[in-house]
């Protein structure tokens, strides 16, 4: 376990929880050790690439589960986040790269930088 922790970065106790919760089904030897296999390593790798695109462990069950009920709209919903987020990366970006070139002493007071929170302000 020690070397595959080690490998992916992880604390061993996090690969256990894995394994606690059902993600993971490493075989074991005679000593009861776990031995992973290469599927192992590979959902190990999906694992870690999911959370860090933000799937809950549970999202990522439905993903590794073929057979699990709701599966599709699990997915659907995760991609609509994914969508929401990199559309509100993209309105991040954009007033940075405002902010990096305006003149403005006082960013908040600029309008074409106010612009880009208009829609957080509408009602107020």
């Amino acid at each position: 376990m020690g070397q595959v922790a080690e490998r992916f970065d992880l604390p061993t106790n996090v690969l256990r929880h894995w394994e606690t919760v059902g993600l993971l089904s490493p075989a074991r030897d005679s000593a009861d050790r776990r031995r992973y296999g290469r599927e192992d390593v590979v959902r190990i790798a999906v694992i870690q690439r999911s959370k860090a695109a933000g799937m809950s462990l549970d999202q990522i069950a439905a993903l590794i589960d073929s057979e699990s009920p709701g599966r599709h709209t699990v997915l659907e919903e995760h991609i609509a986040d994914i969508d929401r987020t990199i559309a509100e990366m993209q309105i991040s970006r954009e007033m940075t790269e405002h902010a990096l070139r305006c003149q403005a002493h006082d960013i908040a007071q600029c309008p074409r930088f106010r612009s880009h929170i208009d829609d957080l302000l509408a009602g107020f």
